[in-house]
């Protein structure tokens, strides 16, 4: 008879941010517009691979989405602490709605010239750049309270990598039937989902959101301050090396599938869809913590789980391995993300937010778009597989690194746990307490 209750409680525990009505607005709406996100993304790499066949223009292609966040992080993570971030979101949602037109109608009524994709993607890189800190910032207005943040985030994390598993999926069979302008078209669509829920929420205007929007910071206060303070600074470094030497194996995908699957869009379709299960099972895995407390713990483990998957994968000539090793390496990934941004978000001062969320925007895709040029290079020269394998070394070289920092990582954050009354993990007792706190 217990267990039913013991279940019950559990998965109360891993939703406990659903009871705010604007969060659960928020992941409604998202979970629409993410699965025509992933769709496009797919469709993109595809369409770049089919018309060039070359590996550099799918690194090229990365670059021109990603850098414009390293670019303009001084005016979005302004933007993000001195105005409403519900505003900005929707113009944001907006803007890249018709960004996804613009690329259904090239591809659907014209003859699509590769230099006018790299321009729409560098165009969705520059909407995007103020969508995320703003995003970010935004969780803090949507969950009330701080306990209940870190669950708000690996769900956010959960929903990102459910769409994940579906719309590459979808977009394998789109692509396969009807050519990649239909993906574009279904991603347009998607986004009035999510612009619908958030002109349906109800945030409340309180004094100190009234403060923020007086805040004339500079972003170098922000810098400085971000810097200055241990957890955070070796948290974002640890989030740029991930980004730039981990997460351009992406691009890469296109050329792996066809270089050594000897596959299609299908198969590239369901290689992500696995990468997408790893990553959900690993933020699940997240959104079951009672509170982010000893969180940053784990990081240096995530790091070396997503470099030992991406290693593995590098050797993989076999579909069902491949789908294994980049499922764990996923879940590697999702864990490190997830838990970086967690425990920034639950460190940070109020006022600095915005701009601190910029410079995490920076650390996650600001130093993508290196990372994806390095890759393409490095995968025309000595060829995707090897590439993916140095890699794999270089996440695990960065896991040894941000381990030996934990104790002065772990000094600083203690104080702020206990202000906040999210202390009582001691270090030897994070283990014990992870099996406590972990349905999954």
């Amino acid at each position: 008879m217990q267990q039913p209750e013991s279940f019950r409680s559990k998965l109360n525990l891993l939703m406990r941010a659903f009871k705010y009505r604007n969060y659960r607005l928020f992941f409604g709406g998202q979970c629409i517009s993410l699965i025509g996100t992933w769709m496009q993304n797919v469709a993109l790499s595809w369409l770049v691979y089919r018309l060039t066949g070359s590996p550099l223009l799918l690194g090229i292609t990365g670059f021109a989405s990603q850098f414009p966040t390293l670019l303009l992080a001084p005016l979005a993570g302004i933007a993000a602490d001195r105005f409403d971030r519900r505003k900005i979101m929707v113009l944001t949602q907006l803007l890249s709605m018709l960004q996804a037109l613009s690329l259904a109608f090239l591809v659907l009524f014209g003859s699509p010239q590769v230099w006018q994709i790299i321009a729409l993607a560098a165009v969705l890189g520059v909407i995007n750049s103020f969508d995320m800190p703003a995003r970010q910032s935004f969780v803090v207005e949507m969950v009330e309270r701080r306990e209940d943040m870190a669950n708000a985030i690996a769900l956010n994390s959960s929903m990102f990598n459910s769409a994940r598993l579906l719309g590459p999926s979808i977009a394998g069979i789109f692509i396969a039937a009807f050519g990649e302008g239909v993906c574009f078209l279904a991603n347009a669509v998607s986004y009035l989902a999510v612009i619908a829920a958030l002109l349906a929420m109800r945030v409340k205007r309180d004094a100190k959101m009234a403060d923020r929007s007086k805040s004339r910071g500079s972003f170098a206060e922000g810098v400085k301050y971000a810097f200055g303070y241990p957890p955070i600074r070796y948290i974002l470094l640890m989030l740029a090396a991930g980004s730039l030497l981990g997460m351009p194996y992406a691009v890469l995908m296109p050329a792996y599938v066809k270089e050594i699957l000897h596959g299609g869009p299908r198969t590239l379709g369901f290689i992500m869809a696995a990468s997408g299960a790893g990553a959900l099972i690993g933020a699940l895995r997240l959104a079951g913590r009672r509170h982010p407390a000893g969180l940053e713990r784990g990081i240096p483990l995530f790091t070396v789980i997503f470099g030992l998957g991406l290693l593995f994968f590098s050797f993989s000539k076999s579909f069902a391995l491949s789908a294994v090793f980049i499922s764990t390496a996923s879940f590697g990934m999702i864990s490190l993300m997830a838990s970086c941004n967690t425990v920034i978000q639950t460190l940070v001062d109020e006022d600095k937010r915005g701009r601190v969320m910029a410079l995490y925007g920076v650390s996650f895709l600001g130093m993508a778009p290196f990372g994806s040029l390095l890759a393409g290079w490095s995968a025309s020269h000595i060829g995707v597989a090897n590439t993916m394998t140095l890699n794999g070394i270089f996440l695990l070289a960065g896991a040894l690194l941000f381990a030996s920092k934990l104790g002065e990582i772990s000094v600083h954050a203690a104080p702020v746990y206990s202000r906040l009354g999210l202390g009582g993990i001691a270090a030897g007792e994070l283990g014990e307490a992870e099996k406590a706190e972990n349905p999954l």
